[in-house]
């Protein structure tokens, strides 16, 4: 059986998109059941709406963090979501019991380090690079109700290199991802 997945994103959809692809291409058992956003004005929910996938903007605003979670998941429950796949979802959520060990996301970095708060995006790959960093990459982990904390899954690595860029690593530790989050995936079995 294919892996149901529900998939949370806040930004340019790259990683739905790479997600989308593999699927089309039969490297990943997997359809996207739901997709969840809590921007309405970013790419990727225009990526999920061209691909069909049913596509709701949640933003937060000013509800309480509890209430703002259970109205994610209770759209993860009615997509019957297998797994619920953090893509550039740069909120944090409470994670309900029924999702516990279901919930994943890939980092830019190697975890525990250059995680947590305000740890996304260029704002990693322009500490690594600061502190002198000779190796980073990618990290797929589950996820818990603290930024970037769950247990690690698969991490794969890149070299920095001397004249780097925070965008040439970017692009670099970019690419990784687009294999580890499907591989991760992979191990996943269907609940279905």
């Amino acid at each position: 059986m294919p892996l149901r997945l529900a998939i949370l994103l806040s930004g340019s959809g790259r990683t739905i998109e790479n997600l989308l692809d593999e699927i089309a291409a039969g490297r990943l058992a997997a359809s996207v059941e739901v997709v969840v956003a809590n921007r309405g004005d970013v790419r990727g929910v225009e990526v999920a709406r061209r691909a069909a996938v049913p596509t709701h903007v949640l933003p937060r605003g000013s509800k309480p963090l509890a209430a703002w979670s259970e109205e994610i998941f209770a759209l993860c429950r009615a997509a019957q979501a297998d797994l619920v796949v953090m893509a550039g979802f740069l909120q944090l959520v409470e994670i309900p019991t029924d999702f516990t060990s279901r919930v994943i996301n890939i980092h830019p970095a190697l975890l525990p380090a250059f995680g947590g708060q305000g740890f996304h995006g260029m704002h990693v790959h322009r500490a690594v690079i600061a502190r002198g960093c000779t190796v980073s990459g990618c990290t797929v982990h589950l996820v818990d109700n603290e930024y970037d904390h769950g247990r690690i899954l698969l991490q794969k690595t890149v070299p920095v290199l001397p004249d780097d860029t925070p965008e040439s690593l970017a692009a670099r530790v970019f690419a990784e991802e687009c294999l580890a989050l499907p591989e991760a995936i992979r191990r996943f079995p269907s609940t279905s």
